[in-house]
């Protein structure tokens, strides 16, 4: 169910997005405001792209979100402060056991309160999971933390 909330949630933001630009290219003067004169198809053209949008959409999930793993000696509850450290270093606050999302309402809300990035800690390491293009950083920021504790 997530997956799906996923792909609907970027649908929306991608053509809100090229609806936007569409919209200031119309206005502008530079494409005409007639759906028939702008797309070679008129109307199903913009089908077209709508199905395009919709199966790069029902991919992104698969690829935008993952997980990584990051070795840790001893009892995690030990890390817990340098773990919470890592997370607010890069503008996240704690969301409950395990869950962090950014601090910024602004930030949230461009990522379409997809921002939630959970904590697991499974025997030997830390499983985090989230949006790939902020994982690599709260990862980055979290190794750094955890081998200064060491």
């Amino acid at each position: 169910m997530r997956y799906i909330i996923r792909a609907v949630k970027y649908f929306i933001r991608v053509s809100i997005f090229f609806g936007a630009i569409l919209l200031a290219l119309m206005l502008s003067g530079i494409v005409s405001k007639d759906v028939n004169v702008a797309f070679q198809n008129g109307w199903q053209s913009i089908g077209w792209i709508a199905v395009m949008f919709a199966a790069v959409s029902a991919a992104y999930p698969f690829f935008g979100y993952t997980s990584r793993r990051i070795p840790l000696l001893g009892d995690p509850a030990e890390y817990r402060g340098q773990i919470e450290e890592a997370f607010r270093e890069r503008g996240y606050v704690p969301s409950g056991e395990g869950r962090f999302r950014l601090a910024s309402p602004l930030a949230r809300a461009f990522r379409l309160w997809e921002d939630a990035i959970t904590v697991t800690t499974p025997l030997g390491y830390l499983e985090v999971e989230g949006l790939g293009r902020d994982l690599v950083r709260v990862v980055s920021s979290l190794e750094r933390h955890l081998k200064n504790n060491e």
